[in-house]
């Protein structure tokens, strides 16, 4: 899901908000001594001009340093080694020191009028450092060498067992990855079996919880330096509106879609309760979290044949389709191509084909987790990302593809603007053509017979769907809610995981399958935390994809149910979603999804639009039912 190396995470928001020139606003107070002795060091007022040869050598040169830093983390991502962890974190130094010097150089032309263009990238460059590093150069190396630490112990963890591998002379063979046991999770029906898998990989977090605590101290230090009062406070000012608005908007967006999801687990615990018998999960209580098919209970599609509401009707699993058709990587990416192409959207560079990894080698310790990258910021596209011949993975290779078409089509604008109007449109351009990938696409594409349109294969597609993108959306809120909490101090050192688990109750109704202790750092076992990605983007992208799916298939004349619509093969479709992708961060968010939408706000009822025939449905299964959880 990641699309950018941690080291040079750009957020964005909107210093203008389309208005006209005005004077540059401070995103948040800054200590009256701090500004004074910024002034007292400048030889005199800034002019235009000089703000625009700033802005001009930021974007050349955070265009060659970020390129220098991607092309040591990539290196850093396929060859896992105590080397290339030292060689990404000095980079990953490096820029750290510049994105924090140029903020604070920046802050001479605040309260300078300024043309729109101007204004907008001086926004983006206030909200760029995601990770930012004290002006301290041992501190700063510090951080960095965290960074790049607690990113390998993910990549490299390991839970060791002769009882899950079998028996075996070398030791290391008895130890299996996350893909290995993210398997066992997903297939298996011993609950003992799914207990010891799911213990056995948070085993692996407990170590990183020290090197977190000091890298969120490290961080905020960094952000109180650049006028902030921790790192939440920048992850929050970058969506062209102010932090409290934000949490606001996200929170609105969350009750506008709760409904649907009490009314999925309400389902879903009452198969688990007939699966495991009534003992195991009581009316209103919320569900143990290694029943859920997946490390994290944030996505249900491994429960998908055992929650089929008719069995047997239609065909939503493509991984026996995937396999008897002979796909391998090469072939399902090839796939994934083919739909952008279909659209009208350029054939991906020569030069991906060759620099991708999209199998895991077996010579060396890799990041399997998947990520898209233009390393160069210029159009070396890369996947990297251990491909499986599946249905999960063929999904993931979209969601990949879709960051790889917008690093494409905005590869022509200054540094500063290379990024998603907000990072949830750059995570749900691939979801959104997901969605569009109908019973009809899939014979059109030969992986089905041709069939027609059938109500019960309707809903087992639409049950399929929300497996994923209904289910996700409780987990896709509370992990940021955690770290803004520990960011601000709400949450301190000694509480982190039981902070965890209240929101993981609240939010998702889940619960761990035997009691947690503050030994534990349950959070470091998602990949997301030790790497610093932030996570609500990923959130917004569920709300999104639903959003831009319904514009583009009115755009494309469909008439019927919206989850019927596939936009395959359609070139007015392409054509809006090109005007969209080549903006970037040109625009605020507002105006990307009038481009796209010819709306201005993000709309949570577009997931309720799709999903109607599934809810009528809930409801009726559910009858009888304790929804909710105490």
């Amino acid at each position: 899901m990641r699309f950018r190396p941690a080291a040079f995470v750009v957020f964005l928001s909107c210093w203008a908000c389309g208005s006209p020139p005005v004077k540059l606003e401070t995103p948040s107070p800054r200590p009256a001594a701090a500004l004074a002795a910024s002034a007292a060091s400048e030889p005199g007022p800034p002019t235009a001009e000089e703000a625009a040869e700033f802005l001009a050598d930021v974007n050349q040169e955070l265009k060659e340093l970020g390129t220098y830093v991607q092309r040591m983390s990539w290196v850093k991502s396929t060859y896992i080694t105590h080397d290339t962890e030292l060689l990404a974190a000095r980079a990953t130094e490096t820029l750290l020191e510049y994105q924090m010097r140029k903020i604070k150089e920046s802050q001479r032309f605040r309260g300078l009028a300024l043309p729109r263009e101007l204004q907008r990238q001086f926004y983006l460059l206030t909200y760029s450092a995601g990770l930012p590093a004290p002006s301290d150069p041992a501190e700063r190396a510090e951080l960095a060498r965290l960074s790049s630490e607690m990113e390998s112990l993910y990549g490299t963890g390991k839970y060791c067992s002769r009882r899950l591998r079998g028996k075996g002379d070398d030791p290391k063979s008895e130890c299996l990855t996350l893909p290995e046991l993210s398997e066992l999770l997903g297939k298996s029906k011993d609950p003992k079996l799914l207990e010891e898998v799911w213990t056995g990989w948070h085993s692996i977090a407990p170590p990183i919880r020290p090197l977190y605590q000091r890298f969120v101290e490290l961080g905020n230090k960094g952000a109180a330096e650049l006028g902030f009062h921790d790192m939440g406070e920048i992850w929050r000012g970058a969506y062209d509106m102010s932090g409290s608005e934000f949490r606001s908007e996200v929170e609105r967006l969350w009750k506008e879609v709760y409904p649907l999801y009490e009314q999925l687990h309400c389902y879903v615990r009452q198969k688990l309760r007939t699966r495991y018998g009534k003992d195991s999960i009581a009316p209103r209580a919320p569900i143990p979290a290694h029943l859920l098919g997946n490390m994290w209970a944030q996505e249900w599609t491994n429960l998908y044949s055992f929650l089929e509401p008719f069995p047997g009707v239609g065909q939503v699993d493509l991984t026996p389709r995937l396999v008897a058709a002979k796909y391998d990587a090469v072939k399902m990416v090839k796939l994934g191509e083919r739909f952008f192409t279909s659209l009208g959207l350029d054939p991906l560079p020569a030069t991906f084909w060759e620099r991708s990894l999209l199998t895991k080698p077996r010579d060396r310790e890799v990041e399997c987790h998947a990520s898209a990258w233009d390393v160069s910021m210029d159009g070396d596209l890369r996947i990297k990302m251990c491909i499986r011949t599946n249905h999960e993975d063929l999904v993931t290779i979209h969601h990949e593809l879709g960051h790889e078409y917008y690093f494409q089509y905005y590869k022509q604008l200054p540094a500063l603007y290379q990024n998603g109007a907000n990072d949830g449109f750059h995570e749900g351009i691939g979801d959104t053509l997901v969605l569009s990938v109908t019973p009809e696409y899939l014979a059109e594409v030969g992986l089905l017979p041709p069939q027609k349109p059938d109500e019960k294969a309707g809903i087992n597609l639409l049950m399929q769907r929300a497996l994923d993108g209904v289910a996700f959306l409780p987990f896709g809120k509370l992990v940021d809610e955690w770290r803004w909490r520990v960011f601000d101090g709400e949450v301190e050192p000694g509480e982190y995981n039981a902070a965890w688990w209240k929101l993981r109750l609240a939010y998702q109704g889940v619960v761990p399958p035997k009691p947690r202790a503050e030994s534990d750092f349950d959070p470091g076992a998602k990949y997301h935390v030790p790497s610093n990605v932030p996570y609500t983007r990923y959130f917004l992208a569920r709300i999104l994809q639903y959003q831009f799916h319904r514009a583009l298939c009115k755009i494309a004349g469909h008439e019927g149910p919206l989850y019927r619509c596939s936009i395959y093969g359609n070139r007015a479709a392409g054509d809006r979603l090109k005007q969209m992708l080549s903006l970037g961060a040109s625009q605020p968010w507002r105006e990307a999804l009038r481009t796209l939408s010819g709306e201005t706000e993000m709309d949570a009822t577009a997931i309720l639009d799709y999903y109607q025939p599934l809810i009528a449905w809930l409801k009726d299964a559910n009858r009888g039912e304790q929804c909710g959880w105490q």
